[in-house]
């Protein structure tokens, strides 16, 4: 049993089969309308072949048409031009390639062209691309600056030329692209990662002299833009003249309104920059000897406080009323001891003449029993037999109790 044709090594479709095959499928496409830039211009005797690319993406067809065709265009068809032709999809089987067979050209105009790049404006801004928070600060002094230029312009030379009258040891890495035309894109975007990738590349600047809205186109594609969106390192816009602002200016993080001024806002000048510093050391001085002056002045100021004019002048004064403090308290303190003195020799007295002693030593005496030490202070207290002791003012001696007497009773 046979497989299908062409579904195997076996049963393997010629390569007629295949075109042929390929081309019905190609020619149901139909008539479609299509949007480019136009590169490649090739005409022959009766037949024109041109590529149309798109300016967005590394993509291209092959297109051709009647000679005929383009001489009759609404405007000269050159390079770069943008268009939008309609023709038929079409698959030419003798060398197996794809081409569209354009019936119809017409020239963007100027107004459409303005009209897509608002639109495309509208895009980014609602993407956050154009929003100043991401925008990069520029280096105060780049060791090297990347430009992307054309070959040999006078962008070229105003930007090298000012920015070395500026500050003398600037150093570039040029990156000559097409700033016009269907290759444009592609090749500063190239330039463009290439520089941005350099290690020693500080900050980046696209320059461009004035130009039409088509010779500056693009300078607002939609890729061109998202790159410098996508760079890390700082870049510089500085297309065309002041009244021109397409896209990129938008979406840099630096805007110059020429090349020239692109080269003032990237590198300072050297000459401005010796005079603010001279400017500033002139100043520093004159603020250092005005503070010299005015704490001179307020040490002067200090030093002529009686405190410091005579340092020990509050010690001396201190040590005086500690003297006196001293001869108050010894004094105070003599004066109560002379009063406590005699207060106790009157106590003394007192007590010696209502003590016990002068009592004995007129005559009289203590009697105490042995047993207990009770004082004797009746006749029952010392019954007869109980030994006394008796406590006279020149000490004491021992008896025996008799018991009471007649005249006691």
């Amino acid at each position: 049993m046979t497989s299908e044709q062409g579904g195997s090594a076996e049963n393997p479709f010629p390569v007629r089969a295949v075109a042929t095959r390929v081309a019905a499928w190609i020619d149901k496409l139909g008539t479609v309308w299509v949007e480019g830039q136009l590169t490649q211009i090739n005409l022959r005797s009766s037949t024109a072949y041109m590529v149309l690319r798109d300016p967005a993406a590394n993509m291209s067809l092959d297109i051709s048409c009647p000679r005929d065709l383009v001489a009759a265009a609404p405007v000269k068809l050159t390079e770069g031009t943008q268009v939008v032709v309609r023709g038929k999809p079409s698959f030419y089987t003798v060398r197996g390639s794809f081409s569209l067979r354009v019936n119809a050209i017409r020239a963007v105009g100027v107004g459409e062209l303005l009209a897509r790049i608002e639109r495309l404006r509208r895009l980014l801004e609602a993407e956050g691309l154009f929003d100043p928070r991401l925008k990069r600060p520029l280096p105060f002094l780049p060791s090297t600056i990347g430009l992307i230029t054309g070959r040999a312009s006078a962008a070229e030379h105003d930007v090298t030329t000012v920015a070395g009258q500026r500050w003398p040891a600037v150093r570039f890495e040029i990156r000559n692209t097409a700033v016009q035309g269907a290759n444009a894109v592609a090749q500063i975007v190239e330039a463009l990662r290439e520089l941005d990738a350099h290690p020693e590349v500080d900050v980046i600047v696209i320059a461009r002299g004035g130009g039409g809205v088509e010779e500056l186109l693009p300078f607002s594609d939609e890729t061109l833009c998202r790159a410098i969106a996508a760079c890390t390192t700082p870049v510089v816009s500085a297309i065309g003249h002041e009244p021109d602002n397409p896209l990129c200016d938008l979406v840099a993080d630096l805007r110059a309104a020429t090349p020239t001024d692109a080269a003032k806002k990237v590198v300072p000048d050297a000459v401005a920059e010796l005079a603010l510093v001279g400017d500033l050391r002139q100043r520093s001085a004159q603020a250092l000897r005005s503070w010299v002056g005015r704490e001179q002045r307020t040490v002067a100021q200090l030093r002529s406080r009686p405190v410091l004019a005579d340092p020990l002048r509050g010690l001396t004064q201190r040590g005086e009323e500690i003297d006196r403090a001293r001869a108050a308290v010894r004094r105070d303190i003599n004066r109560l001891v002379a009063a406590e003195t005699d207060r106790i020799g009157h106590l003394s007295a007192r007590l010696a003449t209502l003590g016990p002693a002068a009592t004995l030593a007129r005559g009289y005496a203590v009697v105490q029993t042995v047993d207990d030490g009770e004082i004797l202070r009746t006749v029952a207290d010392a019954p007869a037999g109980a030994r006394l002791r008796i406590r006279v003012a020149d000490g004491a001696v021992g008896a025996t109790s008799t018991g009471p007497t007649d005249g006691a009773a």
